[in-house]
């Protein structure tokens, strides 16, 4: 008997006693179909349990060889570049419900989701990944023939995150390793402020870049006006024309005393002694030293040392000389003033600039969004994958449905009629799946 027949035999007789008159006895309807397949599954409940068993110690040794995998979780916080004018316009935009244009425009202008969609996409970019990539080593260590497989697999294990409410960025970094997973981490980070700097397009930026060119520039000019200004003074000892020019006449107007001086006590020697005397000699000695001394400062022609031609500024003696003759300081007092003008002028732009530089770089520092961490990348203390009691689990119940599912199979099979259709196309059907599995199996031991 079968177990249908044993359980429609069973609920007849049951509903016999139950029937106080015996006129109100129902026809029991065929048994449903779960009941039948519990059925069939409890006749081959050892094999199951065999199945059971061995799918658990299967499922658990699988569990148990999965690699472990380690996260390391940072946040970052964009910067608020937000106006007060345009959080006020948002505030009123919100309030009033007619104006949702002017909230959407108000929201695009405050530029806290932008900023936080920007630094999404930088951490997303080929060049961090590249940059990670070659920091790391990642090819190697994710055993990867091409580098954009490992930049697949890197962005695979790396889970970037936005809280729409706060903006904070969370980055999440996965792997079997739970100190690259910290260093991957803290990497992003790292790539982020340096491709943040790089790809600064900032006034303050373009300001500062500009002003360090002029400055170079400028720079340049000043030393060539310098090494000019100091050529021109060593070649015609001009240190400062002006004080040279008041020294010179002060010093000739102290000769040109002295010599008259002088002059008039020899006229009052010769009176007295004669040409002849000592002390007229000695008196004339003086007197021819003071006129040449101011011949010499004068720049007469006949003074020695002066040179062969007049106004001349190299001589046999140009080199001694301490100053230049007082007939040549009004020639050089031109191109001198050019020089030092040239040099004044170079310094105080240059002096300027440097100022305007200085304060280029602290406005770029200012203008630059730093990342604000929030979490920093630590070690992870626990794995995060696998979970292996579900693992084992979930294992184990697919083998346990997959066994059951045959059992059913092999059942429904054997029971079928053979002029059954579906059987009929089934046994057309699994010898050509046989051969191409077996061509096709064999095809490839053969390239191997």
């Amino acid at each position: 008997m079968t177990p249908n027949a044993s359980i429609v035999t069973l609920d007849r007789t049951e509903q016999t006693r139950l029937a106080p008159n015996h006129e109100l006895s129902l026809e029991p309807g065929p048994a449903p179909r779960w009941v039948l397949h519990l059925g069939l599954l409890w006749e081959c409940r050892r094999i199951m349990a065999r199945v059971a068993g061995i799918s658990f110690l299967a499922s658990l040794a699988i569990a148990f060889l999965m690699p472990k995998q380690y996260k390391s979780t940072t946040s970052i916080m964009p910067p608020d570049q937000s106006s007060p004018s345009t959080m006020m316009l948002a505030a009123l935009a919100g309030r009033v419900g007619g104006l949702g244009t002017l909230g959407s425009l108000a929201g695009s202008l405050g530029g806290v989701h932008t900023t936080a969609d920007l630094f999404i996409d930088l951490l997303r970019s080929g060049t961090v990944s590249d940059h990670l990539i070659d920091r790391f080593n990642l090819q190697h260590v994710y055993r990867k023939r091409y580098r954009i497989d490992a930049a697949k697999h890197l962005a695979h294990i790396t889970t970037i995150t936005e809280n729409k409410k706060s903006g904070v960025i969370t980055i999440q970094v996965e792997d079997t390793d739970r100190y690259r997973a910290r260093d991957l981490a803290q990497g992003y980070l790292d790539e982020l402020n340096q491709l943040v700097v790089q790809t600064n397009t900032s006034s303050a930026h373009r300001e500062r870049v500009f002003i360090g060119q002029r400055l170079h520039s400028v720079q340049a000019d000043l030393e060539d006006a310098e090494q000019k200004l100091s050529q021109f003074s060593s070649n015609n000892n001009a240190i400062d024309i002006k004080e040279q020019t008041r020294a010179m006449v002060d010093a000739g107007a102290r000769v040109q005393a002295e010599l008259i001086v002088e002059q008039s006590g020899l006229q009052s020697l010769r009176q007295i002694y004669g040409d002849g005397n000592v002390r007229v000699r000695e008196s004339e000695a003086r007197i021819a030293s003071l006129q040449a001394q101011l011949d010499k400062m004068a720049g007469s022609p006949t003074a020695p040392g002066s040179g062969a031609s007049p106004g001349s500024t190299s001589g046999p003696g140009a080199d001694s000389e301490l100053y230049p003759p007082l007939r040549q300081l009004p020639r050089l007092a031109v191109p001198f003033a050019d020089l030092y003008r040239r040099v004044q002028v170079q310094e105080a732009v240059f002096q300027l600039l440097t100022q305007q530089y200085e304060t280029a770089r602290i406005e770029e520092a200012k203008d630059v969004p730093a990342v604000s961490v929030v979490d920093v990348p630590g070690v992870a203390e626990k794995k995060s994958f696998p979970p292996r009691l579900w693992v084992t689990l979930l294992l184990t119940v697919l083998s346990c449905a997959f066994a059951s599912a045959i059992i059913l199979s092999r059942h429904y099979w054997s029971v079928m009629p053979r002029t059954d259709p579906r059987r009929a196309l089934a046994e057309e059907m699994i010898p050509v799946v046989q051969r191409r599995l077996r061509s096709a199996f064999a095809f490839k031991r053969g390239a191997a």
